[in-house]
């Protein structure tokens, strides 16, 4: 699949489905609260979801059976909301979510406190949260792709922590994931990636953990988790290429900052 430029009308969709999205979460955090179980969150979404006249786009993909992934403390990506899964004070947690306008997704990540939690925890999230914006400095027309990974990793590992490999960013559009992917780090040997041109929509989503940048599968087939089971945190934006600063679709009240 090429990497496609998005004609005005299906930017227009794309807005729609990222500002329900960003409303969603704004939601959303509102439930994040230690006693909760991650299955009321993901049900609470799910409806959100249709009542906006949407479709999710995480159900049933690949056989993911949930809304929201939900993702606690160890767990990077694809977490499964289950009753039995508890939030308590401490934890954090981290939603990913997106739905489909007719025919055009969103797609959109936020980790979240559960109740006071360690000043540790609350740096990984700030420094997760900030490395998405150092990064989509570089998110402008003319740049080349790998110059967002380059400052992501730039930013986390100057905190000493760890950059995921195993899981990227990617195109949005008509699919879900599209063309380029798009790595948090930058390889010597990928090179500068393709140039970035007005009316690309990016899916940039920094993972970033306490420890190691491993990770492995658990046995359900979905749940990534750190390989050393220390903290991660993960913070996504659907964002379009303009000729000036880039536009995030999923926070549509963001102004960038000169």
């Amino acid at each position: 699949m090429a990497v496609t430029i998005k004609s005005e009308h299906e930017i227009a969709l794309m807005r729609v489905a990222c500002r329900n999205l960003s409303e969603m979460f704004d939601e959303l955090e509102k439930m994040v609260k230690p006693g909760i179980s991650t299955w009321e969150i993901n049900k609470k979404g799910e409806e959100m979801i249709r009542d906006y006249g949407c479709t999710s786009n995480f159900k049933n993909y690949g056989g993911y059976p949930a809304a929201i992934c939900i993702s606690v403390n160890e767990v990077v990506v694809h977490g499964i909301p289950s009753k039995s899964i508890i939030l308590k004070e401490g934890d954090i947690v981290s939603l990913d979510a997106g739905m489909i306008w007719k025919g055009y997704h969103s797609d959109a990540a936020r980790t979240y406190a559960v109740g006071k939690i360690s000043p540790e925890k609350q740096k990984l999230i700030d420094v997760t949260r900030q490395s998405f914006f150092e990064g989509i400095r570089y998110a402008k027309a003319g740049n080349h792709l790998h110059d967002i990974s380059a400052a992501i990793q730039k930013y986390a590992e100057s905190f000493g922590f760890g950059v995921v490999r195993d899981m990227v960013g990617h195109g949005i559009g008509s699919h879900l994931h599209e063309d380029p992917q798009i790595p948090n780090y930058r390889d010597p040997g990928m090179g500068r990636g393709i140039l970035l041109r007005p009316g690309m929509t990016l899916a940039i989503e920094p993972m970033i953990t306490m420890g190691t940048y491993e990770g492995e599968i658990l046995s359900d087939g979905w749940t990534y988790v750190t390989k050393d089971r220390k903290p991660a945190a993960h913070y996504e934006n659907t964002i379009l290429i303009t000729d000036g600063d880039p536009e995030i679709l999923t926070l549509p009240d963001w102004k960038p900052e000169h």
